[in-house]
């Protein structure tokens, strides 16, 4: 089968576990869906107003993790490593089911759902994958914050760097190619905290259901977490899961050359925002034609329907 085809689950997947800022305990079942579907959360702890799409202009909040809500008002958050790893992995189409209002943290990462999607396969249709290519460079300042996606013939890349005054973090850069490179260090990256941090987010009523087991915490210039770190750029390589499940809010893969210097969930959905306002920025392609190696490199193959 075509990797340009539309992609599913084969079968019915089912996570529990708790939410990091709820604290609360959530089961949450991922169902295959047919082509043209795209990505659907469905609270069903709620009988109606329970569908929520995730996408850019259905973010409400972004302090610490990605929120979306309905037009009811119906949230669900936390959904960033969910949505990164569908990304990475390819996946087109699903309905994720959750009891709760956010999606469980796991082990802090991607890993967990990516393995679940690994061991349960997935389903190709006869459908071609649709693709969002950036036409021009579009860029984004805040402070010392800034971002910016460039076009690009066939890649999608991030280029991601951190700065912190922490030793144990410092200054992280590292950038992938999502159709081409090995993502295992990205899936695998947990998210990560300041011990002196804790305290504020409780305040916040945030980090409810934070621990050892789901986070990496660094005091000083110690990493609490005893088996220390799993890659020796876990912490931006987090930022780029981040980011890629971020990104997915635009409703489909993007064709584009993205970088970020210390932003997080609300610049990169600020960005979104920027480039949707303009429909020069950006074309929504058709990929038709046969199977090809890593990328999407026969351009002739694409062909615009918007």
């Amino acid at each position: 089968m075509s990797i340009l085809t539309q992609k599913t689950i084969s079968k019915k997947l089912s996570f529990s576990g708790i939410g990091i800022h709820s604290g609360k305990s959530v089961k949450l079942d991922i169902l295959p869906a047919g082509p043209n579907t795209g990505i659907i959360f469905k609270r069903v702890d709620l009988k109606k107003n329970n569908l929520i799409y995730p996408l850019y202009n259905n973010v409400s909040d972004t302090k610490l993790c990605t929120t979306i809500s309905n037009k009811q008002g119906v949230r669900v958050s936390t959904i960033e490593h969910l949505m990164g790893a569908l990304y990475g992995i390819g996946i087109d189409n699903v309905i994720i089911e959750l009891d709760s209002e956010e999606v469980p943290i796991l082990d802090g990462s991607a890993r967990i759902f990516v393995e679940g999607i690994n061991k349960t396969g997935i389903a190709f249709s006869d459908q071609p994958i649709k693709i969002i290519k950036i036409n021009k460079n579009i860029s984004l300042n805040d402070g010392d914050k800034s971002i910016s996606l460039d076009t690009s013939n066939v890649t999608s890349e991030i280029e991601f760097e951190i700065k912190y005054k922490n030793k144990i973090i410092n200054t992280q850069k590292n950038k992938i190619n999502i159709f081409e490179d090995n993502l295992e260090d990205i899936f695998n990256s947990r998210t990560f905290c300041l011990y002196e941090d804790i305290e504020k987010l409780k305040k916040l009523n945030l980090g409810n259901g934070g621990s050892l087991e789901n986070a990496i915490v660094v005091k000083n210039n110690e990493i609490l977490n005893k088996e220390g770190l799993r890659n020796n750029l876990e912490f931006v390589n987090h930022k780029i899961l981040d980011c890629m499940g971020d990104l997915f809010l635009s409703g489909y893969k993007i064709i584009g050359s993205l970088k970020c210097s210390q932003g997080g969930h609300n610049l990169t959905n600020k960005l979104l925002r920027k480039i949707f306002s303009d429909r020069e920025n950006f074309s929504l392609i058709e990929i038709k034609g046969k199977q090809l190696p890593h990328t999407f490199a026969n351009y002739q193959n694409l062909k615009s329907i918007a």
